[in-house]
């Protein structure tokens, strides 16, 4: 891979990614430059888009902000890997969930196969379905590492799903960031013990739960919920340095805060490891 590569993948490495997302079902141009915009002012790492090569070919002529496309069509990521998208990601599959399309391992598994045998020169990105219980995204996180996949992304359940299911409740600002997130942070977690490519959390993360993202194993996070609803480039980028903010001060702590926890120190003799090796 080229230097820009070696130069990301170091970056995960540091754990001081991080992106913004403007979605699957993003496609006014408009709105796709505002979040860009605010990303590009505030220093993010990288924005990520639908894959659509005339999206990708207009920001290819705003920015030189390293862009990632979003898709489950090998074919698109493909044709927007040709216009100069430097990243390709199976995932951000939130739009399919409002119509009960569910993804399974086999099929994450195949469209990564197919992704890789078309582009085998740029880094690619696999987000892990939340729909899948905890053993199953381990195995595909294994499968997918064995594959040469450079980095992996959680993710949690959509958040009018979560309202639906525990409406009567009330929770403080700090209850409220955590329950939103506890399932990507959960999924992050466990990858991030148990494989040895670079994990990005995603899906409700805001400036509280970004932190725990780190603490959690996470190499970078994926902003859009947090941004997403805000009017004007100013209010997004002030959210975005908020988050970088956090993130590269813990970076100059982190001699001093480590987790309490790591399932590496026991997982020779840990259950779900076991059962990964005889799969």
């Amino acid at each position: 891979m080229n230097l820009f590569y070696s130069k990301f993948l170091n970056s995960l490495k540091l754990k001081k990614v991080v992106k913004i997302i403007s979605g699957l079902n993003t496609l006014n141009i408009r709105k796709v430059y505002q979040i860009l915009k605010s990303a590009e002012i505030a220093k993010a790492n990288y924005i990520d888009t639908a894959a659509n090569t005339k999206i990708v070919a207009t920001l290819k002529n705003l920015t030189n902000l390293p862009l990632c496309v979003s898709s489950i069509d090998p074919l698109e990521l493909y044709n927007c890997s040709i216009m100069g998208a430097e990243i390709l990601e199976i995932g951000n599959f939130d739009i399919f969930y409002k119509s009960r399309f569910n993804l399974s391992s086999f099929d994450i598994l195949k469209l990564a196969i197919e992704t890789r045998r078309l582009v085998q020169n740029k880094c690619i990105c696999v987000t892990i379905p939340h729909a899948l219980n905890f053993y199953q995204q381990i195995v595909l996180a294994k499968k997918l590492e064995k594959l040469g996949i450079n980095f992996l992304q959680t993710e949690g359940l959509s958040y009018s799903h979560q309202k639906n299911l525990l409406k009567n409740y009330r929770y403080d600002i700090i209850s409220e960031s955590v329950r939103k997130s506890a399932l990507t942070l959960s999924s992050t977690y466990f990858l991030s013990s148990l494989v040895n490519i670079p994990v990005i959390t995603s899906s409700k993360i805001n400036y509280i739960s970004s932190l725990t993202s780190i603490l959690c194993g996470a190499c970078g996070i994926g902003i859009k919920s947090a941004i997403y609803d805000k009017k004007t480039i100013y209010e997004m980028s002030c959210c975005i340095e908020e988050i970088l903010y956090i993130i590269k001060l813990y970076a100059k702590m982190s001699c001093f805060v480590k987790p309490t926890l790591s399932i590496k120190n026991y997982k020779k003799n840990h259950s779900i490891q076991n059962m990964v090796k005889n799969e």
